[in-house]
C-alpha cells in the first residue's frame, strides 16, 4: 500500500495534548452509513455533510445522534451550512432529545485518507465560531473500504479536533493579517496562526436500545439487495407490471396472479434468519481464509533459514535473498505465529475414538428425538383427519337415514289415501 501523506492542514504533532476522549456510538456510525449509501445509489452531486449531537461533560465527548445538513455554495468551491434551516433543525433536535440533553458536538464528513482540505474550513470555522468552540469532525475515508473490502480491522473514519497552530516561516501580506487567521505575541513579535486539525483516540459505546436496533438491522440486512434503474426488470416484475402498463383492465384472475407472484418473492421471517446467519458464518470463514492467507503470504516471504538450509548454518543471508523481495525476519511475530500453532491442538480432543462415539450417541440422540416429533405429529394429523371423516361420514348417514324417513312417510301417506277412497262398482 502506497504511503499516505498527511493533507497541510493536519497537525504535524500526531498526539493531541487536549485529553479530549471520544465516545462514538453505532447509531450514529448507522447514520452516516445510511445517508452515504442513499446518496451513493441516488447518483446526487454535492458533498456529504451532517450534524453530530451529543454531551460535552469535561474532557469526554459522546457522539449519540446524527442528521444530515443542507448547503449551499460559497467561495473557491466551499460550502457552508444553511443557516435558517439548520437552526431550526437544531432546535427540534434539542426538544425530541431533552433526557439527557443533547447539543451540537460536531460535524461529519467524507474525507479522503490524507485529511481535512482547504473546502473543509469554512463550514468548520461557521460550526465553532456560532454554536460550538471545541467542535469535532468526524471524517469517513470511502477509500479505505474499497482498500479494506473484505478485511476486518479498524473503521474507516478519523475524528479531528481544530487547534491554531503558529505557521512557520509565515509573515504578513503588505501589513494586514489575512482573514481566517489570529495573532499572538511571541518575543514581541506578532505571528499569524492557522487552523490545523489533529487526530483524537476514540471508542465505542453502546447502550441497550441501541443494541436491538443494531441487532435488528443486521437481521434484516441479510436479504437486503441494492436495485439498479439500467438493469432489466426480472419476469417476475414485467408480468406483475404488464397489465398495468399496456393499460388493460386488471381482473380478479389477474390480481390473484399478481399477489401470488409477489407472495412468491417475499422471504419469511425464518427464512430471513436462516440467511441472515449463513451470511455471518460465510463472512466469518472468509474473514479466517483471508488471515490464513496473509500468515501463509509472510511466511512464504521470509529469508531461507539455516535450519533448513545448511549453507546458512553461520546464519548469513546471501545478497540474491535480500533482494529477491523477501522480507526482513521479525522474530516477534514468529513466535506470535509458533504459539498459534502449540494452541491448535487443544481444540482438538485427546482421544479421538471417544469423541467420535460421543458425536455419534449424540447425534442419533438428536435424530430419535426429530423422528418421535413427526411421529407424533404424524398421530395427530392422523387423529385430526379421523375427526374430520367421522363428522363427514355422520352427516352422510343423517343425510341417509332422513332419506328413508321421508320415502316411509310418503308411503304411508299414500297408502292412507287409497284406503280413503271408495271403490266405485259397476251399474247391475
Amino acid at each position: 500500500m502506497a504511503e499516505v501523506i498527511p493533507s497541510s492542514l493536519v497537525s504535524a504533532h500526531k498526539s493531541s495534548d487536549s485529553g479530549l476522549q471520544i465516545h462514538l456510538h453505532p447509531l450514529v456510525l448507522l447514520t452516516v452509513s445510511d445517508l452515504i449509501t442513499r446518496h451513493t445509489l441516488r447518483r446526487r452531486e454535492g458533498p456529504i455533510v451532517g450534524a453530530l449531537l451529543g454531551q460535552h461533560n469535561g474532557l469526554d465527548v459522546t457522539l449519540e445522534q446524527a442528521f444530515e445538513c443542507q448547503v449551499v455554495g460559497a467561495e473557491h468551491g466551499a460550502v457552508l451550512l444553511h443557516q435558517a434551516w439548520f437552526e431550526e433543525r437544531l432546535q427540534q433536535h434539542k426538544e425530541v432529545y431533552k433526557e439527557p440533553a443533547l447539543d451540537l458536538v460536531g460535524w461529519f464528513t467524507t474525507l479522503p485518507a490524507t485529511g481535512p482540505e482547504v473546502q473543509h474550513v469554512p463550514i468548520h470555522q461557521q460550526i465553532i465560531q456560532n454554536y460550538n468552540e471545541t467542535a469535532v469532525l468526524l471524517a469517513f475515508h470511502p477509500t479505505d473500504v474499497l482498500a479494506r473490502a473484505g478485511q476486518g480491522g479498524r473503521l474507516p473514519l478519523t475524528i479531528y479536533e481544530s487547534v491554531y497552530e503558529a505557521t512557520q516561516n509565515a509573515g504578513k501580506a503588505g501589513g494586514h493579517e489575512t482573514d481566517g487567521d489570529r495573532s499572538m505575541d511571541v518575543d514581541g513579535r506578532e505571528g499569524p496562526l492557522d487552523l490545523k486539525f489533529r487526530e483524537l483516540p476514540y471508542s465505542i459505546e453502546t447502550g441497550e436500545a441501541e443494541m436491538i436496533s443494531v441487532d435488528f438491522v443486521a437481521r434484516g440486512g441479510g436479504n437486503a439487495t441494492s436495485i439498479d434503474a439500467s438493469t432489466k426488470p426480472s419476469d417476475k416484475t414485467q408480468a406483475s407490471q404488464a397489465p398495468v402498463a399496456e393499460g388493460t383492465p386488471i381482473t380478479a384472475s389477474s390480481q390473484q396472479e399478481i399477489k401470488a407472484l409477489n407472495d412468491s418473492s417475499t422471504l419469511s421471517p425464518e427464512d430471513e434468519e436462516l440467511i441472515t446467519s449463513l451470511t455471518a458464518r460465510a463472512n466469518a470463514v472468509k474473514m479466517l481464509h483471508t488471515r490464513i492467507e496473509l500468515l501463509k503470504t509472510y511466511l512464504t516471504s521470509l529469508p531461507p533459514s539455516y535450519l533448513t538450509d545448511a549453507s546458512l548454518a553461520d546464519g548469513v543471508v546471501t545478497e540474491e535473498a535480500t533482494t529477491s523481495g523477501q522480507v526482513e525476519t521479525n522474530y516477534a511475530i514468529l513466535r506470535s505465529i509458533q504459539a498459534l500453532v502449540h494452541r491448535l491442538p487443544i481444540l482438538t480432543p485427546a482421544d479421538g475414538v471417544a469423541f467420535e462415539h460421543e458425536s455419534l450417541a449424540e447425534k442419533s440422540d438428536v435424530s430419535l428425538v426429530a423422528l418421535l416429533g413427526h411421529l407424533t405429529k404424524g398421530t395427530k394429523d392422523i387423529r385430526e383427519m379421523g375427526k374430520k371423516f367421522d363428522v363427514v361420514n355422520s352427516a352422510k348417514q343423517r343425510r341417509r337415514l332422513g332419506n328413508q324417513f321421508a320415502q316411509i312417510y310418503e308411503d304411508a301417506e299414500e297408502l292412507a289415501e287409497e284406503q280413503t277412497t271408495p271403490i266405485s262398482r259397476p251399474y247391475e
